[in-house]
């Protein structure tokens, strides 16, 4: 019973000794540092069209988005897929 008890006392002295330190050295190797260079980058949002078709069967569209170059692609894609001019 005394053999027991003292193999858990040690065990458990062992283990807190164990953990302790090593939380102590976790804490060194996580620190966070902020990389102004991954802040900065965003995903590119898609351009929006809103298309509509009149009574007489013509087309038009509502672009909108954040890179205009994207915007000025996508709305000459359109002239040329719905044959305008």
């Amino acid at each position: 019973m005394k053999k027991t008890i003292f193999l858990l006392a040690s065990l458990s002295i062992s283990m807190i000794l164990f953990f302790g330190s090593a939380s102590s050295e976790d804490k060194k190797a996580l620190q966070f540092k902020k990389q102004p260079e991954i802040q900065q980058v965003r995903p590119r949002k898609p351009v929006k069209i809103k298309l509509k078709r009149s009574a007489e069967g013509k087309y038009s569209w509502d672009l909108s988005g954040d890179d205009v170059d994207e915007v000025v692609r996508t709305d000459r894609r359109l002239i040329k897929l719905l044959k305008i001019e």
